[in-house]
């Protein structure tokens, strides 16, 4: 299974190129709860700070600026640390 791939400090050109200011937006307050991925999941973080933790894996810090790659069939626990708002695309 592939694991959280991150880009950090992307460009403007890089987030227009993904058009992420288009895609819509998914926001979690303060909680702490599985997430099981049935299809890939690109997201932009603009708020919050999570800890994503692989089932069996190492947990994975995610703060604003990050580009995250969940891969299908990834099964985690999310800690959402601070109220958390992001883009998001599936496929």
């Amino acid at each position: 299974m592939s694991a959280i791939s991150i880009e950090q400090n992307l460009s403007e050109a890089r987030l227009k190129e993904l058009g992420v200011s288009h895609w819509p937006i998914w926001e979690k307050e303060v909680s702490e709860f599985p997430l099981d991925f049935d299809e890939t999941e690109t997201a932009y973080v603009l708020e919050g700070e999570i800890i994503v933790t692989p089932v069996g894996g190492e947990p994975v810090r995610i703060v604003p600026g990050d580009l995250v790659v969940f891969p299908e069939g990834l099964e985690t626990d999310w800690q959402v640390v601070k109220p958390l708002r992001k883009h998001y695309r599936h496929g």
